[in-house]
């Protein structure tokens, strides 16, 4: 996902030399094509993320579009006075990037998780804030917000993970995708009349996909979106799915309190007789293990298996309060 973006960004900067990126001294191997190609459009800030929050404003105020990069919560919580009081507060054109949004950095231990990161950025008037699913979805969402106005967060994972959509030509900030499957249950008499609503955002999406697959070879029906954006949500696609499924699930590879199955359960809230949401992320907690990021997310219900099993255990129980 992150080499993707740097291709995609290294394009935009040809075209526009108004494009700058800042790193907080790190990504140099990801980064390294970006600086060779354009070292006039490229400044090292140091390990001082405050310093180039601030200076990506002061960039962004004279008229160019400065992209921050580093990693987990350095970009982010480190320097957030920073991002509301330079950047948001002005609607400058700084992008911030972090790589390794939720647990990608787990053998680094709790202060390299970036898991109340969407939380804490979609709090900030006026701040869009994405998180892609896949290579595809990332590379849109970098052309997304270097064409949009104002201060944007975009949250990835590390590299390595699965590509979903061969392409997504009608990709919009503030739109979710929804994920299509041949239908399975065609001619399967077992079918189940039940239906559910998933969604997901950011690189847990591969584990999402895969949970859904496995509850629809069972027979149930899923109507399963990814969400790039997390702010502004896709409210319409939300309130549809609500008002249809029998129930919707919410997964992140983040804190639930705050994080995006809060921002759908705002929606569901005000929709009246809504379906019941489920959200499937770290329960208030922080991660307290150390391991890989496939290690923590089974140890915390975020593997395939671990979402697939949560979701058929909501159903079990509502099928027996019937």
């Amino acid at each position: 996902m992150r080499d993707t973006v740097v291709r995609t960004l290294i394009e935009l900067a040809k075209e526009n030399k108004n494009i700058e990126l800042l790193t907080g001294d790190l990504g140099f191997g990801v980064l390294k094509p970006y600086w060779e190609t354009l070292p006039d459009q490229f400044t090292n800030a140091g390990i001082a993320e405050q310093n180039m929050t601030t200076v990506a404003a002061g960039m962004a105020l004279t008229g160019k579009t400065v992209f921050t990069y580093s990693i987990g919560n350095f970009p982010t919580l480190r320097c957030l006075e920073q991002i509301r009081n330079d950047c948001a507060y002005h609607n400058a054109n700084v992008k911030i990037i972090c790589v390794g949004g939720g647990l990608v950095y787990g053998s680094l231990g709790m202060s390299h998780h970036a898991t109340e990161d969407l939380a804490v950025m979609r709090a900030l008037p006026g701040m869009t804030v994405m998180a892609p699913g896949d290579p595809t979805e990332a590379a849109e969402a970098v052309k997304a917000i270097a064409a949009h106005q104002g201060t944007c967060y975009l949250r990835l994972g590390r590299g390595g993970e699965r590509r979903i959509h061969e392409s997504l030509p009608d990709f919009q900030i503030g739109k979710a995708v929804r994920i299509e499957r041949k239908d399975i249950r065609d001619g399967n008499d077992q079918t189940s009349d039940r239906s559910i609503a998933v969604f997901s955002t950011g690189a847990i999406l591969d584990a999402a996909c895969d949970a859904c697959a496995a509850l629809e070879e069972s027979g149930i029906r899923v109507f399963q979106y990814s969400f790039p954006t997390v702010k502004p949500i896709d409210r319409e696609t939300i309130t549809a799915c609500a008002k249809e499924a029998e129930a919707v699930f919410t997964v992140e590879e983040h804190n639930i309190s705050g994080g995006f199955g809060s921002a759908v359960a705002e929606v569901i809230s005000e929709i009246p007789g809504s379906a019941p949401l489920y959200r499937i992320g770290l329960n208030d907690a922080y991660c307290t293990k150390v391991g890989s990021q496939q290690y923590l997310r089974n140890e915390y219900g975020l593997s395939a298996e671990k979402i697939e099993g949560y979701i058929r255990q909501k159903l079990e129980r509502t099928a027996d309060k019937n």
